[in-house]
């Protein structure tokens, strides 16, 4: 009897591209294994710190590259379970995109209405509901009623939220313990299992390699629950499919750590990264002039000094996302809780007349803290991260027990880039420093260089190979069997936030999954409904598996 272990499936994440297909393959019928590296948290799990072994630092993957760093989910649920839940669909003009390559960077048989059937889906599952004015905590409020005063418009995001579970402590970046957030321990994941899925937290997967009949063979190390620089134990599993879901930082190391062994990689492989053209500014809001100028204030008498209170992105202008414009002159500005654990660190000083990001002046703007805004900017860039010299193992050089580690991306950004964040930042000082309300200043690049919330394109699908690592059904060019359905997959930078996207691409690329499992015989079907509160078991579920986690 052989010791290696086998399934039909093999999925490496458990973010939206791993736990969309993960269900549809499950209740088709196959043997579904899902290696997720971060721990398995949920409900009281999620701490609100910032303490070391806290959700913050279990849970989260902040990579640093040359020039850009990348902020990304490790845990069982991935990004969903640390993302804001903001949900818009991307504007039509963003898949007829050129970018870099000078033509079409979205192959031809995905466009807005093409992609608009899975949208739906997505909604259906999640769900997702349009946020209304009376939801919008006060710090959105604040945003909207500037964005008015300076002659724009404002409008509440779409969100996965429970509006009646929210309580508004704006700790959802670390993990919704009120079940709040709709991330997909609530849905996608427990449906999976209950149709027999398998998921092994603390599992990370090194490489793959080929067996003789032509099913994979996957590598993978177990990581220590407190020190995710030790490795614990390693394995292997044999799989007809695999479905690489790590995320645009993590999928093009495996792939191009299992080169070797597989044979060369499509040249699109690690090239061609998205930040999704972010950028963050930091406003120090006067409260007297909010009171005096926009008429605002709290019970408390106060104009502002809410930064801490509601929830994540809650408005966003829209105004730049026409299609008329120039590309890379379009970007969205939205309002965003970030944090100070990481915002008072990269926050600069503005009007500073010493050192912008440290010193004397800089405790005096963490002083005040509550009266910030922050503004997040999603625009278009050129698609100019590169994957380098591969690490020892992972996605990086782990520098500490949790969280942070050192990355092979090298990111230069374009003058195209540089021209869309200057833009977005004379729109922010624009809006905000109208009649004396803040002060606004960019997050400094001098420590992490550039940095992202939503890695994208590292593998991204199109129809040309010289210029995409996989064709438009998802299959990676020259190794059939393997299927890539994270943000990685995306072509270029959505200028919304990308989380709808890509859950929309994965639940799209499922029946070609499917037809590939069937041609390497495998007795698996397609047309489960979308997962909801009855067919996915929620909490339930899950509660009942933990018992088996690594």
């Amino acid at each position: 009897m052989s010791s290696i272990e086998s399934t039909d499936v093999l999925v490496i994440g458990s973010g939206f591209g791993g736990a969309i297909t993960a269900y549809h393959l499950a209740a088709g019928g196959a043997r579904v294994t899902i290696l997720e590296r971060g721990p398995w948290l949920s409900g009281t799990d999620f701490d609100q710190d910032f303490k070391f072994g806290s959700s913050t630092t279990r849970a989260f993957d902040f990579v640093i590259g040359d020039g850009m760093s990348v902020l990304g989910g490790n845990c069982v649920g991935g990004g969903s379970v640390v993302y804001f839940a903001a949900m818009p669909r991307a504007p039509r003009f963003v898949f007829e995109r050129h970018g870099s390559i000078g033509r079409r960077m979205w192959p031809a048989a995905v466009s807005r209405d093409t992609l608009e059937p899975w949208y739906d889906r997505v909604a259906e599952a999640l769900p997702v509901t349009q946020q209304e004015w009376r939801n919008v905590p006060y710090a959105g409020g604040l945003w909207a009623a500037a964005c008015d005063h300076a002659g724009r418009t404002a409008n509440p995001v779409p969100v996965a939220i429970d509006e009646e579970k929210c309580t508004n402590c704006n700790w959802m970046m670390s993990g919704c313990r009120f079940d709040a957030k709709r991330s997909l321990l609530l849905n996608y994941l427990p449906a999976a299992i209950s149709h027999g899925a398998e998921i092994r937290p603390l599992h990370e997967v090194q490489h793959l390699t080929r067996n003789a009949d032509g099913s994979y063979r996957v590598h993978y190390t177990v990581m220590d629950e407190v020190d995710y620089r030790i490795e614990v134990a390693s394995g292997t599993i044999d799989a007809k499919i695999v479905v690489v879901a790590a995320g645009a930082g993590a999928t093009p190391v495996i792939l191009q750590r299992s080169a070797p062994y597989l044979g060369q990689m499509p040249d699109a492989v690690g090239r061609y990264f998205s930040g999704n053209g972010e950028r963050l500014n930091t406003a120090v809001v006067d409260d007297d002039r909010v009171r005096e100028v926009l008429g605002l204030q709290r019970a408390d008498g106060v104009g502002y000094q809410a930064y801490q209170i509601g929830k994540g992105p809650a408005v966003a202008s829209w105004d730049r996302l026409d299609a008329a414009l120039p590309e890379y002159e379009r970007y969205s500005l939205e309002q965003l809780y970030f944090p100070p654990g990481f915002g008072t660190i990269l926050a600069q000083v503005p009007d500073a007349t010493g050192p912008t990001w440290f010193g004397v002046e800089k405790k005096e703007l963490i002083r005040k803290w509550q009266s910030w805004l922050t503004i997040f900017i999603m625009s278009e860039d050129d698609n100019e991260g590169v994957f380098g010299e591969l690490p020892p193992s992972g996605n990086g050089v782990r520098l500490s027990q949790q969280m942070l580690a050192r990355g092979p991306l090298r990111y230069r950004p374009t003058a195209n880039t540089l021209r869309g964040w200057a833009a977005a930042d004379a729109d922010i000082r624009d809006i905000l420093e109208r009649d004396g309300l803040a002060r606004v200043m960019p997050w400094t690049n001098d420590l992490v260089g550039a940095y992202t919330v939503h890695p994208l394109a590292s593998c991204r699908i199109g129809d040309d190979p010289a210029t995409s690592a996989l064709d438009d059904r998802h299959e990676l060019r020259g190794h059939p069997g393997i299927f890539v359905t994270d943000g990685s997959a995306v072509p270029g930078a959505l200028t919304v936030n990308p989380a709808m996207t890509i859950a929309a691409l994965a639940e799209r690329a499922v029946p070609a999954i499917v037809a590939a499992a069937a041609e390497r015989g495998l007795s698996v079907t397609y047309g489960a409904p979308a997962p909801n509160g009855e067919t996915a078991g929620r909490r339930g579920v899950l509660q009942q598996t933990g018992t088996r986690r690594a």
